[in-house]
């Protein structure tokens, strides 16, 4: 595992504190933060076209009640987090606390990420709610192309600063594989950016149920930060906790019936910034278990979507696969608790995998 930069020791405690920090200040700006939203009529305009280009008919069966619920609280959860970051500076200044988050070895790169995707996403979601674009957002060209500029920034810095050029394989002569690493070379630096942008579009798809995103996320920022503090990586272990922590308080108002939305400036800029967190780590191979349920929320809309394409029949009721379970007669909180549970057992083993792997 290639070391990133450890300074200084911060403490379980001072962990603790600022994931507890970030949710206080998210659970504080939250009712102005939504005050805002309905003033400003800023409510999610509902998709009427499905991923496959048809009819979005089984999801406004169940969903066309929420039209109109205000969206674009993921800004408040990036807001909270840089918010804590930043009176981390103040307390360390002023003696309060030992050490500060905001340090470049550990923080500036998730943090950039986090906010880069987080403009994107704002940007999409007005474009949503005003009905610009072509399917009421950036326009799918454009928007691959701020999504590359996003993630191309980290992957140069990785490979041409940091010089990582390789990954690791959790448990890989036990696999017989010879060795515990792949090297990639330049090939690093595409690898990184499909991961990235896959992972951001993963949680992106999988923000669809009230809570079923943020619980999941929260599951994975605390899995990487177990294994980070595990392996001496003090402040991303800090960090995982508090955007664990800011996004515990939106979840507290976006249990069903949800108060608010992230939105795409949610659940990209934590998607992105998740992605990053398991580069940063060495952890890239561990990303599919402890982000199970957005792989195969992915994997759902790329298998309806080929499958149409070129046997014109649908694999699901409907895609993402958490409305198929929905039009199963699941019901809303029913899949979305289980897939936390999914979620979190697979975590676990991720955890397992990426500290004895």
């Amino acid at each position: 595992m290639i070391p990133l930069p450890v300074r200084p020791l911060v403490t379980l405690p001072e962990i603790l504190f600022y994931s507890v920090l970030s949710f206080a200040i998210a659970l504080i700006l939250t009712p102005a933060f939504v005050g805002l939203l309905h003033r400003f009529k800023l409510g999610k305009q509902l998709r009427v076209q499905a991923v496959d280009g048809g009819s979005a008919s089984v999801f406004l069966t169940y969903h066309k009640k929420k039209a109109g619920t205000p969206t674009m609280g993921g800004i408040l959860i990036w807001v909270s987090i840089v918010c804590a970051i930043l009176l981390s500076r103040l307390f360390s200044y002023k003696g309060l606390i030992d050490h500060s988050l905001l340090q470049r070895g550990q923080v500036y790169v998730p943090l950039g990420v986090l906010l880069g995707f987080g403009i994107i996403g704002a940007i999409d979601d007005y474009f949503n709610i005003c009905g610009l674009g072509k399917n009421r957002g950036i326009n799918a060209l454009p928007k691959m192309l701020l999504f590359l500029l996003v993630s191309v920034v980290p992957a140069y810095w990785f490979f041409f600063r940091l010089g990582y050029e390789s990954v690791h394989i959790p448990f890989g002569p036990m696999l017989g594989l010879g060795g515990d690493t792949l090297h990639l070379g330049w090939l690093y630096i595409p690898f990184f950016i499909f991961v990235v942008i896959g992972t951001t579009n993963a949680v992106n798809v999988t923000d669809g149920l009230d809570g079923l995103a943020g619980g999941l996320l929260i599951i994975a920022f605390g899995a990487f930060g177990v294994i980070a503090y595990v392996t001496e990586l003090y402040v991303l272990a800090a960090f995982c906790g508090v955007t664990a922590g800011a996004i515990a308080a939106f979840l507290w108002f976006n249990v069903p019936p949800a108060l608010f939305y992230m939105g795409d400036t949610g659940a990209l800029a934590l998607g992105g910034t998740l992605a990053v967190i398991a580069f940063m780590m060495n952890q890239v191979l561990v990303l599919p278990l402890i982000g199970f349920i957005f792989l195969v929320e992915m994997l759902s809309v790329i298998i309806q979507l080929t499958s149409k394409r070129f046997f014109k029949r649908k694999v699901f009721k409907s895609a993402p696969i958490h409305h198929h379970f929905e039009a199963l007669e699941w019901g809303e909180s029913k899949v979305t608790m289980r897939f936390w549970i999914i979620g979190a057992f697979m975590a676990f083993l991720g955890v397992l995998i990426g500290i004895y792997g």
